[in-house]
C-alpha cells in the first residue's frame, strides 16, 4: 500500500477507545521484571493505606477512648511502622513505573525515527514535516507520562477503591451502601464534563502542532523571509495561531478548573453527609468513635480514588490517540518495499544502467506526467548527459535509478537486473549522487565529506577534498576539515557547499555517478578545477549529469533531450546542434546570453 493511499497519517481526531494502548504492549514485554516489581510495590502500598485505616481505628479506641498510654504508644509505633512500609513501597514503585515511562519513550521514539528513515521521499511531499515532529515528540512525551505515572496511578487508585469499598464494608456495612448511593452522584458529571475537556485538550494540543508547524517553516526559510520583509506578515499570522491556540487553552483551562471544583464539592460534600450519618449512629451507640474514624478514612479514599480515575481515565484516553497516531504512522506502508528474497549484485557490477517504458506521476501531482513512456539505456562505464526545460523530467530519472520511487508503469535495471528485486541498500551502495542543491550537515567539514563512507581515513578525506578542489579552503578555516560548518552549511557559500558534495561523492568511489547540476554553483576558475576532478572520476564508471549550462556536457559519450518527460533528441553536441529542434533552441539561448555576459564583464574592465 503506498504511503499516498490510506495509510498516509491524517489530521483526523483519533479515536478515545482506551484499548487502544494495547498496541504499546510490545514496547512493554522486554521490561516484564521492572513491571512485576512496580506492580508488586504498588500492591504493599495500596494495602499499606488500607492498614492504615485500621491503626487508626486501634489507635482510636484502644488508646484514646479507654485512656490506656500503652494501647496509645503501641499504636503509634504500628502506625509509624505502617508508615515507613508505605514510603518504602511508594518510592519503589515510583522509581520503576518511571522508568520504565522513560525507556518505553526512548524506544518508540528509536522506533519511529527508524521507520521514518525508512519511508520514500513520496511520503514527505504529502505530509507535514511538523505533523511528523509533534508525534515524535509530543506524543511519545504523553505516552511517557501515562506509561511512567497516570497507568499507575490508575491501579494504584483501582486498588484503594476497591480495598477501601471492601474494608468500608466490613467496618460498617450502613455507611458502605450509603457511599455505593452517593458514587453515581459524583462520577456522572465528572464524566460528561470530562468529555469536554478531553476534546478541548485535543484541539488544544493540535493548535500548539500548528504553530510548531508554522515556527518550523519560517525559521527554515528564514532567508527567503527576510529577503521579501515578510517578518511583519509572519509576525502577525503567527500571533494569529498562537492567539488561536491561547484561546482554546483558555477553554480547556476553564472547563478543567470547574471539573476540579466540582470534584471538590462532591467529594467533601459526600464525606460531609458520611460523617453526620455515623456520628447520629454513634451518638446512638451503634458504632463506636473508631469505627467512625476509619469509616471516614476509607469514605475519603474511596472517593479520592474515584476522582483521580476520574482524571486518569481522561489521560489514558488521550494517551490512547496518541498511540493510535504512533501506530498509524509506525504502519505506514513505503512506495519502495524491500524485496522479500533479494537479489545480489556481483562484487563488481557492471554498472549499466536502463529505462525502459517508464511512466511515472510524483504522489503530490499525480494530474502531471514526469516520465512518459521513457526508455533509455546506459552502457557499462559510459557517459550520458540530460538536458532539457526545467520540469522536462531530467531529475526524475536520478530519482528512480536511486529507488526513491518506483515507476507507475515500466522497468528501471541495473545490470538487466530490475531494482525492485534488488536491496536498495545495496543498490545505492553502487551510485554515489551531487544534487543541484546540496545538503551539508550541521557537523564538521571532515564529516560532512566522510558521510557517504563512515569508515574513511583522514587521508581519504583529504584525498577526497583536493579532487573536488575544496581542501585548501577547508584548510584556512579555525579548525581545518574539524571546523564547524553551521546550520545547513551556512558558513559555506554556494559553490563552497557544491565541492563539499562533490568531494563526498568522490570519497564514496561508486560505480555509477549521478550529478544533478554537479558545477551549477561554481565560477569559471572552480568549475574547470571540478569539472577535471570529475572528468578523472568518470573514468570507468557509469555517469548520467544532468545540465543547464550545455558547455558543461559538450563531451558526454551521448545528450539526451527530453520535454515533458519524453526523449525528443539524442546525440553528440554536434549533431543535436546539426538537427535543430529543442537542443539547438537551447543552446542558441544559453550561447547567446554567454556572450552578451562576456562582452559586459568586457565593457566594465
Amino acid at each position: 500500500m503506498a504511503a499516498t493511499g490510506t495509510d498516509k497519517p491524517t489530521d483526523e481526531p483519533p479515536r478515545r477507545d482506551i484499548r487502544g494502548l494495547r498496541a504499546i504492549g510490545p514496547y512493554l514485554g522486554p521490561y516484564r521484571w521492572q513491571i512485576a516489581g512496580a506492580l508488586v510495590a504498588l500492591t504493599v502500598a495500596g494495602f499499606t493505606v488500607l492498614a492504615l485505616g485500621q491503626g487508626l481505628r486501634q489507635l482510636v479506641d484502644s488508646g484514646l477512648t479507654r485512656g490506656d498510654p500503652g494501647l496509645l504508644n503501641a499504636a503509634l509505633v504500628t502506625l509509624l511502622v505502617v508508615s515507613l512500609a508505605l514510603a518504602a513501597a511508594t518510592y519503589s514503585r515510583f522509581y520503576l513505573v518511571s522508568w520504565i515511562g522513560e525507556r518505553v519513550a526512548a524506544d518508540l521514539r528509536r522506533a519511529v525515527y527508524s521507520h521514518l528513515l525508512s519511508l520514500n521521499p513520496g511520503f514527505f511531499e504529502v505530509t507535514r514535516t511538523g505533523e511528523l515532529m509533534s508525534r515524535l515528540t509530543t506524543d511519545t512525551t504523553l505516552l511517557q507520562t501515562i506509561v511512567g505515572s497516570s497507568a499507575s496511578m490508575a491501579l494504584r487508585n483501582i486498588l484503594l477503591l476497591i480495598g477501601g469499598t471492601v474494608m468500608l464494608a466490613v467496618t460498617s456495612p450502613k455507611l458502605t451502601g450509603l457511599i455505593l448511593l452517593l458514587v453515581p452522584v459524583v462520577v456522572a458529571p465528572i464524566i460528561i464534563i470530562g468529555r469536554r475537556v478531553r476534546r478541548l485538550s485535543r484541539l488544544s494540543q493540535d493548535g500548539i502542532a500548528d504553530v510548531s508547524a508554522y515556527v518550523d517553516e519560517s525559521v527554515a526559510h528564514i532567508r527567503t523571509v527576510q529577503a521579501f520583509n515578510h517578518e511583519p506578515v509572519d509576525r502577525v499570522r503567527f500571533a494569529n495561531e498562537v492567539e488561536r491556540a491561547f484561546r482554546v487553552a483558555v477553554q480547556r483551562i476553564r472547563a478543567r478548573a470547574f471539573l476540579t471544583a466540582l470534584i471538590v464539592v462532591l467529594e467533601f460534600g459526600g464525606i460531609a453527609v458520611v460523617l453526620w450519618t455515623g456520628g447520629r449512629d454513634m451518638l446512638a451507640g451503634e458504632m463506636s468513635p473508631g469505627q467512625l474514624s476509619a469509616c471516614l478514612f476509607y469514605a475519603v479514599i474511596v472517593a479520592g480514588s474515584v476522582g483521580a480515575l476520574s482524571e486518569v481515565v481522561g489521560d489514558l484516553q488521550r494517551a490512547a490517540g496518541a498511540t493510535e497516531r504512533l501506530m498509524e504512522l509506525l504502519s505506514t506502508n513505503t512506495e519502495v518495499p524491500e524485496p522479500t528474497q533479494p537479489r545480489a549484485l556481483p562484487a563488481l557490477p557492471n554498472g549499466s544502467v536502463s529505462l525502459d517504458g517508464v511512466s511515472f506521476r510524483y504522489p503530490a501531482r499525480r494530474d502531471q506526467p514526469a516520465l512518459a513512456d521513457f526508455t533509455l539505456n546506459v552502457a557499462a562505464g559510459g557517459k550520458v548527459a540530460l538536458v532539457g526545460a526545467s520540469g522536462a523530467g531530467k531529475t526524475t530519472v536520478l530519482q528512480l535509478l536511486l529507488r526513491f520511487y518506483d515507476p507507475d508503469a515500466g522497468v528501471v535495471r541495473l545490470d538487466g537486473i530490475d531494482l525492485r528485486d534488488l536491496a536498495t541498500g545495496d543498490l545505492r551502495s553502487q551510485m554515489a549522487l551531487v544534487p543541484q542543491d546540496p545538503v551539508i550537515f550541521s557537523t564538521s567539514a571532515a564529516e560532512n565529506i566522510r558521510y557517504g563512507r563512515p569508515d574513511a581515513s583522514d587521508a581519504d578525506v583529504r584525498a577526497a577534498a583536493e579532487a573536488a578542489a575544496i581542501a585548501s579552503f577547508l584548510d584556512g578555516l579555525p579548525e581545518g576539515f574539524d571546523t564547524f560548518l553551521g546550520q545547513k552549511g551556512v558558513r559555506l557559500s554556494g559553490g563552497q557547499r557544491q565541492r563539499v558534495a562533490i568531494a563526498r561523492a568522490v570519497l564514496r568511489n561508486p560505480r555509477i555517478l549521478l550529478l544533478d547540476e554537479a558545477t551549477s554553483a561554481l565560477d569559471s576558475e572552480s568549475e574547470q578545477a571540478v569539472q577535471d576532478a570529475l572528468e578523472a572520476l568518470m573514468v570507468g564508471r557509469t555517469t548520467i549529469a544532468i545540465a543547464h549550462r550545455l558547455a558543461t556536457v559538450r563531451n558526454a559519450d551521448r545528450i539526451v533531450v527530453l520535454e515533458a518527460g519524453r526523449i525528443v533528441a539524442q546525440g553528440r553536441h554536434e549533431s543535436l546542434l546539426a538537427q535543430g529542434g529543442v537542443y539547438a533552441r537551447l543552446a542558441k539561448l544559453q550561447f547567446d546570453g554567454e556572450r552578451r555576459a562576456e562582452a559586459l564583464t568586457s565593457a566594465s574592465a
